[in-house]
């Protein structure tokens, strides 16, 4: 009997997200309607246990057996030393309470444990908040790794006010780069055959677009600045699961701030170095580059080398060796990458150097 192969298509996407003020004390609830396990295992860092993880790991602890641990670093040993803690405690489920490092360490230790995560954000400054993607430094070449997206996003407004407004800054910075990232996807489905999602571009696209509209309110660091910002992150975020890939979001320039992080003795926040390279591989695709630049300005975020605090010739360097970072992932970079005299160009005529 002839079986028919059917191409199916796996959308995991968080089951509740929470976004407002005072909200420490909704984690049991939300861990009640999700009829969560017994055992909680709490993720923080250092200076995130200060400003909400302690507070979270109190709530929890007046229902559910908690166990806290501060995570030192998005490092594969520290996925291992989670993952341990796990089995010792035999945690059903976690809570990551911090910002990016935190939450991909999370990630990935309940991906490989098969129990679930709540993310916790205390900044916004990436999409990382509710995808499936993790970034963890060493991976070797690979620059992030597919996990799960959490079961619960758990965002407050005031705790993420709390960080400095650089962050939210550089959450604008990842967002608009979706404007460049769909445009690569575009282009790997045209000349590769690539799988696109129309529904998943379009939910990105409109995650740029709405930072580029609300800019001027997003300067003002605000609770509502954090709102609006809030919101589009978890929207890339749900535009990747939709895609079942991060291509929604993560196009060329995110290779060349990867590129920066491998070079650069000091490497600038993740979504800052993103922006800077939306303007450039924005011009490379005949976008306007300048609305780009012009938004990243009205919200304080860096447009060149100089505000990066990256010396100009890293820039070039790391323009020359980006589309060597995922080989796989076509991009407007080609199969060879730029020539140093065709990155240069483009860096000098964008103002980035």
């Amino acid at each position: 009997m002839s079986r028919v192969v059917r191409e199916v298509h796996l959308m995991q996407l968080p089951r509740e997200v929470l976004l407002g003020e005072n909200l420490v004390g909704e984690v049991v609830n939300v861990a009640n309607r999700l009829g969560l396990g017994r055992k909680a295992l709490v993720l923080y860092g250092p200076r995130t246990k200060k400003i909400a993880g302690k507070d979270v790991e109190d709530v929890l602890r007046e229902e559910y057996e908690v166990e806290g641990v501060t995570v030192k670093g998005a490092t594969m040993e520290e996925v291992e030393r989670v993952l341990s803690i796990i089995g010792d405690h035999g945690s059903d489920w976690l809570i990551a309470v911090g910002g990016g490092s935190i939450i991909d360490v999370a990630k990935l230790a309940s991906f490989k444990a098969g129990v679930p995560f709540i993310s916790f954000p205390t900044t916004a400054s990436h999409d990382g908040i509710a995808s499936a993607n993790a970034s963890i430094k060493d991976l070797g070449s690979k620059t992030s790794v597919k996990a799960v997206p959490p079961i619960a996003v758990i965002a407050d407004v005031k705790v993420i006010k709390t960080a400095p407004y650089r962050y939210l800054a550089a959450g604008v910075g990842d967002m608009i780069s979706n404007l460049t990232a769909v445009r690569d996807w575009q282009l790997a489905h045209r000349i590769k055959g690539e799988y696109y999602s129309e529904y998943a571009a379009s939910l990105s696209l409109m995650s740029a677009k709405m930072v580029i509209k609300n800019a001027d309110i997003i300067r003002l660091g605000n609770e509502e600045s954090v709102r609006k910002v809030v919101k589009g992150l978890i929207s890339c975020g749900v535009a990747m699961s939709i895609a079942g890939s991060s291509r929604p979001a993560s196009g060329a320039e995110h290779l060349f701030s990867h590129a920066l992080d491998m070079i650069a003795p000091k490497p600038a926040l993740h979504g800052e170095q993103v922006g800077v390279g939306t303007i450039i591989m924005a011009y490379l695709h005949g976008l306007k580059w300048e609305r780009v630049r012009e938004t990243l300005k009205r919200v304080g975020a860096p447009t060149n080398a100089y505000e990066l605090g990256i010396e100009p010739e890293l820039v070039i360097e790391a323009l020359t060796i980006a589309h060597t970072i995922r080989p796989e992932r076509y991009t407007i970079l080609g199969k060879d990458g730029l020539t140093r005299e065709a990155a240069e160009k483009a860096a000098k005529i964008t103002g980035v150097i």
